[in-house]
């Protein structure tokens, strides 16, 4: 029986590839995201754990907002104090609708990578010419504010159409994160050449794990944990990376700050054996490495 398969990558068991290592020896790389989002006020789509499809009304659209009225200034601070590097996926309306953003991020010098223009759409069930615009204008969106062009993308609600990876290596990207196959980044094809899929952690993911799945704030932090101890301990046959994904109107919360910041602290009470990171450095340095080391990496000129 043969499936239906989409044709980007080769089947890669992660025991049989050459070893490698991160920058200054390090086996495993730490990368924190952060998602800085735009919606609509009643109409489109939102993430609500109450239900089904609803009415975007102003519970959830307040509910949300608070992410980039007060829950992004948390997480900000928090960084900070930690000295964490944070790259931040964004969509571009968010940018436009919030002008203290951009330069907050810039200060930091942190990565924007592009997230499509608001989460009230998806660019999986668009027509191909709709689908370049949406990704041509939240790039354009990022060099407004940010004067610089984005290198990654994650697509609104991590969705893809078949066409998705082409378009982007045509618009200018060199690397994705919608694609959860793997603790190590590997080359994927397109029709313009190749492209690099970066691990972006869903289990690891405040939205499917605090709203839809309901884990509290500490359940969270016990799973960054007990994630990042076994990898910890992986990491010395191979390198990983260790992908953190959050969401300012979940995490932004004081109450699921705290546990969060106490899971930080205790990975970085290893800092000596991490390469803390983000994730447009680590396909930067990916890219480096000698052909025949990341998995897909024999398809590069």
């Amino acid at each position: 029986m043969k499936l239906p398969g989409h044709g980007r990558y080769a089947h890669s068991a992660i025991p049989q590839r050459p070893p490698y290592e991160w920058p200054n020896g390090t086996r495993l790389a730490l990368v924190v995201c952060n998602n800085i989002e735009a919606f609509a006020y009643r109409g489109g789509l939102g993430s609500d754990s109450t239900g089904g499809p609803a009415v975007q009304n102003q519970r959830n659209y307040a509910w949300r907002d608070y992410g980039n009225r007060v829950g992004l200034w948390n997480m900000l601070d928090m960084l900070d104090e930690l000295g964490i590097p944070c790259a931040h996926n964004v969509n571009g309306a968010v940018l436009d609708a919030c002008p203290e953003i951009a330069p907050a991020l810039k200060v930091r010098g942190d990565e924007f990578i592009g997230h499509g223009r608001t989460n009230a759409e998806r660019q999986d069930i668009l027509w191909e010419e709709d689908e370049r615009r949406l990704i041509a204008e939240s790039r354009d969106a990022i060099i407004r504010h940010a004067g610089v062009a984005p290198q990654g993308w994650l697509g609104p609600y991590i969705a893809q159409s078949a066409v998705t990876l082409d378009l982007l290596k045509e618009e200018g990207f060199s690397y994705v994160m919608d694609w959860p196959a793997d603790d190590q980044p590997f080359w994927m094809t397109t029709r313009a050449g190749p492209i690099l899929s970066v691990p972006y952690s869903i289990e690891l993911n405040d939205s499917p794990a605090q709203v839809f799945r309901q884990h509290t704030g500490r359940q969270f932090a016990e799973m960054i944990v007990d994630q990042f101890d076994e990898m910890l301990e992986q990491s010395r046959r191979r390198p990983l990376v260790c992908s953190v994904v959050l969401h300012p109107f979940i995490v932004g919360q004081p109450f699921r700050l705290r546990a969060l910041r106490n899971a930080l602290r205790h990975i970085l009470s290893h800092r000596e054996r991490l390469w803390v990171t983000r994730p447009g450095a680590l396909a930067r340095y990916a890219a480096t490495l000698p052909k025949g080391v990341v998995p897909g990496s024999e398809m590069l000129p």
